[in-house]
């Protein structure tokens, strides 16, 4: 059972939008591309994602920031995996204190 108001998450701004973008197709987003990093743990979490997707969702995202961002790419990047991890960390710690 999936914890309630997931919205005050960290990262939740990012990951939320994107798991709707799956859910409806939309999957060359940054939000959905970067669901797809981090559909491993998201999975294990309790979300019902693909196990397999039609891009290797690292190089996607990469090539997506690059176009939008240029030579910072690289930073936001990074800045977009920290987000993520911070969601799974705390979706992760709100599941074990509702158990």
């Amino acid at each position: 059972m999936m914890p309630q108001n997931l919205e005050n998450l960290p990262g939740a701004e990012l990951v939320l939008p994107g798991l709707l973008d799956i859910a409806e197709g939309r999957l060359e987003t940054i939000e959905a591309l970067l669901v797809m990093v981090g559909s491993p743990r998201l999975r294990r979490l309790g979300f019902d994602l693909p196990e397999v997707y039609p891009v290797l969702p690292e190089h996607a995202l990469y090539q997506k920031l690059c176009e939008i961002h240029g030579e910072s790419a690289h930073s936001r990047y990074n800045s977009l995996g920290r987000r993520l991890v911070s969601f799974e960390r705390a979706l992760a710690m709100l599941i074990r204190m509702e158990r």
